[in-house]
């Protein structure tokens, strides 16, 4: 059983960042897979960005590419992600995930029933 809780979510500006962090509970932290997604009203859960269990490959969706970074920290936990160049269309609640396959293809990353924990969201809000 892994419990996962976000925070660093909060109201900012275009053009601005911000960074989430996602801290897991448990012992088998680094042995899991960990994915971002984000909810905006009216819309279904998205893909946002992943990355493996050993920290040693990501993927982002299109529309976050070069902008924002996924990263993990397994001594304390803990996956980040720090978002630059943020745009009124990244408004959303963003939740992390984790998913105890270790799946070495890519795609298996994108969906969220592929994902065996979920964290409770933190809300981001970007005013144009």
């Amino acid at each position: 059983q892994v419990q996962l809780v976000e925070s660093g979510g909060g109201l900012v500006q275009a053009g601005g960042s911000l960074r989430l962090s996602c801290v897991g509970s448990g012992r088998t932290f680094s042995s899991y897979g960990m994915g971002w997604f984000r909810q905006a009203p009216g819309k279904e859960r998205e893909f946002v960005a992943a990355i493996r269990w050993s920290g040693g490959s990501t993927n982002y969706a299109d529309s976050v590419k070069g902008r924002f970074t996924i990263s993990r920290d397994n001594a304390k936990n803990t996956v980040f992600l720090q978002m630059n160049s943020l745009k009124p269309e990244d408004t959303a609640v963003y939740y992390c995930a984790a998913t105890a396959t270790r799946a070495y293809y890519s795609g298996y990353y994108y969906y969220t029933r592929n994902y065996d924990y979920w964290g409770q969201g933190t809300q981001v809000t970007v005013s144009s």
